[in-house]
């Protein structure tokens, strides 16, 4: 692909526009990409418990993976989201209405980004689609010859996501490329982009095992870390916290995971402190920890972290949440369950949301349930049964909580306080 010289220049006309744009949905409380402001999974509103069901849909009666839907983006009244039946959805907020749905050429597994005029989501048969998000009209396709599974992210003007085997690619908001990065063989890409630098797992092609940072205006890494050749490893979506990255990363050793936390400077790419740990588990229970693994890999949220104050908090698809002074990596409380988790946790003032697994991965064969957590110690607070595990992290804006599970449900939660 060639790089249209006068799409650059376009590019920084259309700059301001998309940041004054991202300051207006930012100041609504709208969900508009993975993981909130700087990855944290932090919602702008605090949503306290209880909670009541204000709506649940089932949009497929069978799938033939376990993921059906990925984290949805919120913009006013309407959430959007893609799924593995090859469909982008625009659902209303207050009552499950579908107001449009656009059909992709394969499964819709990246997480979208949404501005004022447009949707942007990848898909698994090579495209990066921009929809209109009022009438889910095709604005226009960007081929990238292989598959996008990563998440979408707007910054300055760009639209930024990646492609399994193939690059890194910045476009404008009209479909121009910008400038394109080449990185490995990678399903799932991680990456978060804070102040021109862009921080991501794994590095360039030449690195395959790596973290690394990337200036974007310099065109050059910042810095990059070979991590070695350890196999079967996952690296979480980094969290940005001042002069801090905040990540984790899980090596699959038979028959525990290998856990690992680490916090590094963001500037020099220095390790601050790491902690390692094993995945915990329930010992009578018989189920296979590798293909649990599998399952949470699938998840683009998987191990992402979540920052409450001067505390940065992790569910790792084992039955420990547990949480770390950011400063030092100290211990501030852990909390154990009988069952595994099964999202990402979603922070909401002092509260944190997260789904639990139930059936064979519980030993009083309980129902999957999302719980609430104090952020401050760890104390259960509330929880309530779902109709299958929560897969993706919950997405809070207002008084409404949105999560979907393998059951193929839709669920749009509302506080009664």
């Amino acid at each position: 692909m060639k790089i249209n010289p006068a799409a650059v220049i376009l590019a920084f006309s259309l700059a301001f526009s998309l940041a004054f744009s991202l300051a207006l949905l930012s100041c609504s409380g709208d969900w508009i990409q993975f993981r909130g402001n700087q990855g944290r999974g932090e919602a702008e509103q605090v949503l306290y418990p209880p909670l009541g069901i204000k709506w649940k849909l089932r949009l497929q009666k069978d799938s033939p993976t376990s993921k059906s839907f990925n984290n949805p983006v919120v913009i006013g009244n309407s959430i959007y989201f893609g799924s593995n039946d090859g469909n982008f959805y625009a659902l209303d907020l207050d009552s499950g209405y579908m107001k449009w749905v656009f059909q992709t050429n394969a499964a819709v597994n990246s997480v979208p980004f949404a501005d004022q005029k447009a949707v942007y989501f990848g898909s698994n048969d090579g495209g990066l689609y921009a929809v209109d998000r009022m009438t889910g009209s095709l604005l226009w396709r960007f081929e990238t010859g292989t598959t996008v599974q990563s998440s979408v992210v707007g910054y300055n003007g760009f639209i930024v996501f990646s492609s399994d085997g193939g690059n890194t690619y910045f476009l404008d908001t009209s479909g121009n490329l910008i400038h394109e990065l080449p990185n490995p063989v990678w399903h799932y890409h991680t990456f978060q982009i804070y102040k021109d630098i862009m921080y991501f797992a794994p590095g360039p092609v030449e690195k395959p095992r790596s973290f690394s940072a990337y200036d974007i205006r310099e065109k050059e890494y910042l810095w990059l870390i070979d991590t070695g050749k350890e196999s079967a490893a996952w690296y979480s979506f980094p969290a940005l916290k001042g002069d801090r990255v905040l990540y984790s990363k899980c090596i699959n050793r038979y028959p525990r995971w290998k856990l690992s936390y680490l916090v590094r400077d963001r500037f020099s790419g220095e390790v601050i402190w790491e902690r390692n740990e094993e995945a915990v588990f329930d010992e009578s229970l018989s189920f296979n920890p590798t293909t649990l693994l599998t399952d949470c890999i699938e998840m683009l949220d998987f191990m992402a972290p979540a920052v409450y104050r001067n505390t940065v908090i992790y569910t790792s698809g084992d039955n420990v949440v547990r949480a770390f002074g950011i400063k030092d990596g100290e211990t501030a409380w852990t909390k154990t369950f009988d069952e595994p988790a099964s999202s990402a946790p979603t922070l909401s003032g002092d509260r944190i949301y997260l789904g639990l697994r139930g059936g064979e991965y519980s030993p009083a064969n309980r129902a999957p349930r999302l719980v609430c957590l104090s952020a401050r110690d760890g104390r259960l607070l509330w929880e309530l049964e779902t109709e299958g595990s929560i897969l993706g992290s919950p997405v809070i804006t207002g008084k409404r909580m949105i999560f979907c599970t393998e059951d193929h449900i839709f669920y749009v939660l509302e506080s009664f306080l």
